[in-house]
């Protein structure tokens, strides 16, 4: 009879947390009648205040009535859980005593929240804006509970410090209690990092969760869980162990009517085996998986979220230098005795990755210093558009232009997923664009592979065309092996005084190629498929901007070269003008 009677009572649960996510509810008291309610010390007064901190409360202007409704407070929770159901950030902000926990007011909640909600303290903004994000994918996939959607993937990079612990807690409380039926699996980098602080800080958390008293956790070595009192094995979240042998433990977490998650914490050194296994919980339900870390390593999984895999996961890099946790002293002495472009500060400030390898082509340093230059007018100078096609898959085609040293004021284009005829008229289009407002433009296309279809096209379009082959023969042959190794040199001597965007993306394919010399000592670019195996994307907003570098552009001087900056489909028209005939040797430069 008592199992019958939990049964029931569970069922009620589920089917009240999930009717609130259709129907959710609505306010039903002023600021002022929660306010009389604040200080009780039972559930009632909890609810009352967490109302208060996300300003869950009617207009005080209301008419007077003799008596505010009755809380039942059983009742309230379940609904709230499935109101917070797309909401994680309200949830953290109801859930936790914020107000009135000493210990958890240690860091100000950023003041573009405190114009929202009332309370003083919080999450830092990083977690703010995570939390925040994780709502937003929530809302956009809209999981009714029947059909699968896309998994939501976190990755989330930083320095020491950050409080990603914390985080992770707020996670698996937030999934747990708005998620009837949730499965999940946490894992961390080592046994000793999984028992004494990621599970240790989930229970820490859960303990001064309003909506805690629903779990059991227990954390004894081998038997870390955190279920659902009245219904342990189906809704339920285990702490695994990342040995590679264990990788079997984080197979078949299905939930088709839920929620499967994973929580990797340090999983810069977490087993790829244990990363391929976990795949395998993302194929039903409303799939979720977050990844957290230091970047410790340029190879394995975690290091492909932010780069061969990027395209499948929302990442962050978080700087500890802007977390209001870290101790900044510390950090600033670090900094000054290691270096701003140390691995050791990269990777336990910065949240950067460490240097590729002592063959990386283009260094960070050099990237970083583009990105910050001052832009100066270079209206007098051609234009130059470089295309990298890619027909299908992974990559992307990318247009990328390039005016002198500006490589910034004109945005990239960037395509997935589009036939060489639509990459052919976007090119046109573009082109078409820049010589309508009176520049001279230059189209260097990638001519290899699927690239061969856009020149064609372009030129049957009667656009003039340069067809960039990465194999063909360098220039400078004594020092480069192929045509792409030279333009790529002339890109990095470029970086030295052009101007480029503050774009991740672009800083990673910059800084990831690496080279060697081959036989006859000439310098020779790894491959893009030798890149993938190493877990790398392959470099497509580079590339294209190295193809800008593929042809000598004149400096345009003096009257005599007014026609090239006439508005026209095709220059061939202008061959008989001689531009070279203009310029100088010192005005001259076959990588501008």
């Amino acid at each position: 009879m008592e199992q019958s009677e939990a049964a029931a009572e569970v069922t009620d649960l589920r089917t009240q947390i999930i009717d609130a996510r259709g129907h959710p509810p609505k306010p039903t008291h002023t600021a002022a009648e929660l306010s009389a309610l604040s200080n009780l010390s039972n559930d009632l007064g909890r609810i009352a205040r967490g109302w208060l901190r996300i300003g869950f409360t009617l207009p005080d202007a209301l008419p007077k009535r003799r008596a505010a409704p009755v809380i039942d407070p059983a009742k309230s929770l379940a609904a709230m859980a499935g109101y917070f159901f797309d909401k994680p950030l309200e949830f953290v902000l109801f859930s936790y005593e914020w107000d009135r926990d000493r210990s958890l007011q240690v860091v100000k909640l950023p003041e573009a929240y405190q114009l929202v909600y009332h309370l003083e303290h919080g999450p830092d903004a990083w977690a703010c804006e995570l939390l925040e994000e994780v709502g937003h994918q929530v809302r956009a996939r809209r999981f009714d509970g029947r059909t699968a959607v896309d998994s939501i993937r976190e990755a989330i990079s930083s320095g020491h410090g950050i409080g990603k612990s914390a985080t992770t807690a707020w996670l698996v409380d937030w999934i747990m209690s708005t998620r009837p039926n949730a499965r999940g699996i946490v894992t961390a980098a080592t046994s000793p990092q999984l028992e004494s602080k990621t599970w240790a800080e989930i229970g820490k958390w859960t303990k001064r969760c309003i909506f805690g008293s629903w779990f059991n956790i227990t954390t004894g070595k081998g038997s870390m869980r955190m279920s659902m009192r009245e219904h342990p094995e189906s809704w339920r979240c285990d702490a695994q162990t990342s040995r590679e042998e264990n990788s079997e433990s984080f197979a078949g977490l299905h939930a088709a009517d839920s929620t499967p998650f994973y929580l990797f914490d340090e999983a810069s050194a977490i087993p790829a085996a244990i990363w391929q296994v976990a795949e395998g919980g993302m194929t039903d339900g409303e799939p979720m998986w977050f990844a957290f870390g230091n970047p410790t390593r340029n190879t394995g999984k975690f290091f492909e979220c932010f780069n061969a895999q990027r395209h499948r996961w929302t990442t962050r890099q978080i700087d500890s230098r802007d977390v209001a946790l870290t101790n900044k002293t510390q950090i600033g002495q670090w900094v000054d005795d290691f270096g701003e472009e140390s691995d050791f500060v990269k990777v336990r400030v910065r949240g950067v990755f460490p240097s590729a390898s002592s063959l990386q082509f283009i260094g960070r340093e050099l990237v970083d210093d583009a990105a910050g230059r001052e832009l100066f007018d270079q209206r007098g100078e051609a234009v130059i558009i470089g295309v990298d096609p890619a027909r299908f898959g992974d990559d992307s085609s990318v247009i990328w232009t390039r005016c002198g040293r500006d490589a910034r004021s004109f945005e990239p284009i960037r395509l997935r997923g589009i036939d060489t005829m639509t990459l052919a008229s976007r090119v046109a289009e573009h082109a078409n664009r820049l010589r309508n407002t009176g520049r001279f433009v230059l189209i260097n296309v990638d001519g290899g592979g699927v690239g061969g279809g856009v020149v064609d096209r372009l030129r049957s379009l009667n656009y003039d065309v340069n067809e960039v082959q990465f194999g063909g023969k360098a220039n400078d042959p004594k020092k480069y092996a192929n045509k792409r190794a030279e333009i790529w040199g002339a890109m990095r001597d470029w970086l030295a005084g052009g101007a480029i965007p503050k774009d991740e993306g672009l800083a990673t394919d910059l800084c990831s190629v690496e080279y060697g010399f081959n036989a006859s000592d000439q310098i020779l670019l790894e491959r893009k498929e030798s890149m993938k195996s190493r877990g790398l994307a392959s470099p497509d907003a580079a590339d294209a901007l190295a193809i800008t570098f593929a042809v000598p552009v004149p400096i345009v001087e003096g009257d005599g070269a007014r026609g090239w900056d006439r508005p026209v489909k095709s220059q061939s028209a202008q061959r008989d003008y001689d531009p070279m005939a203009v310029l100088s040797k010192e005005s001259y430069d076959p990588y501008r």
